[in-house]
């Protein structure tokens, strides 16, 4: 059966271009049309207005409406109307395509959010410090899966600044970091301490002693973090407040690197105790200043949080003062 296709006036024509061509950008486009696109799709399905009206539990005048409006919108007529039924014209196949994969996708993503925030099995966006990735982190999930199996992680290695805004940018829903932020968009909680040692090689002049005060070593070469991360700011920091400012040799990214530097015999290095003793290097207690990095866990301030994180925010609250082993 031939169909009859209505044809939009000029004058409704050129309003229609006239308003697509006022969209600054594909996003007003997709603002514009995206409440419509399940009446379409219901139309197109069921080919008849008033039983895809009844089918998704709208009025019909308010599917009919919403159908004329998307053809003004698009500029160009989707439907061939034939009395009761209707059937999608060259242009509405071409939509109707693009428009089933576009709601398959918004489907697909309710779908995993939602499975996100279930309580018992949901994720959640975890990041720390390497220096936490070896011991620290694997004994808390183990700890907290006891009573919590089924809930899924997504972890993050990094120091401290990317952590936060990986944070900030909705990819994070908790860090465990250092120095423990002070910041008006975040809420930070310290968890814990870590005691700081000066590292030196085995054959080092200072390593037959088992204290030291940080002054002592204001001559020797350090190797240490990059700019950026907290243990590199520590650092600074403490041999300021002992009256040197550190000659560096090498910058790294990673604690065991550094130590692994140390042991080569390029340098001494400030650094929170190894998961397990290292040969070729001499671990100094240091006496003044007081050498020590705060841990602590942050989130974002005012950012509702989904069941599974409010419980693995509740357990690490909880280890206040034991988190570290």
């Amino acid at each position: 059966m031939h169909g009859i296709v209505i044809i939009v006036p000029v004058e409704h024509e050129q309003r229609s271009q006239g308003q697509l061509s006022s969209f600054s950008d594909i996003e007003d486009m997709a603002l514009l049309l995206a409440p419509r696109l399940a009446y379409f799709a219901g139309v197109a399905r069921t080919e008849h207005v008033t039983r895809a009206a009844h089918e998704m539990n709208v009025p019909q005048s308010t599917l009919s409406r919403a159908m004329v409006r998307l053809e003004q919108d698009l500029g160009v007529g989707l439907f061939a109307r034939h009395g009761r039924t209707v059937s999608l014209t060259t242009a509405g196949r071409t939509f109707l395509a693009s428009v089933e994969r576009a709601l398959a996708e918004v489907e697909r993503a309710a779908e995993e959010v939602r499975a996100d925030a279930d309580p018992a099995t949901g994720k959640v966006a975890f990041g720390f410090l390497h220096t936490m990735g070896a011991e620290t982190v694997p004994g808390l999930l183990h700890a907290f899966r006891a009573d919590h199996p089924r809930v899924r992680f997504s972890l993050v290695q990094n120091y401290g600044e990317a952590m936060l805004e990986r944070l900030r940018a909705g990819e994070l829903d908790l860090c465990l970091t250092s120095p423990v932020p002070d910041a008006p968009d975040l809420v930070a909680r310290r968890l814990d301490e870590q005691k700081l040692r000066l590292v030196v090689p085995a054959e080092h002049r200072l390593a037959g002693r088992r204290r030291i005060r940080l002054a002592e070593a204001s001559e020797e070469t350090f190797v240490t973090l990059e700019p950026g991360y907290g243990l590199r700011r520590i650092t600074d920091d403490l041999c300021r407040e002992a009256g040197f400012k550190p000659r560096i040799a090498f910058e790294g990214e990673e604690a065991e690197t550094l130590r692994g530097l140390v042991a080569a015999g390029l340098g001494v290095a400030l650094l929170p105790p190894p998961t397990v003793p290292r040969p070729g290097v001499v671990e100094l207690t240091v006496t003044a200043p007081r050498a020590a990095r705060e841990i602590g866990v942050a989130w974002l301030a005012d950012r509702p949080d989904t069941p599974p994180v409010a419980a693995f925010k509740k357990f690490l609250l909880s280890r206040r003062g034991s988190l570290l082993p």
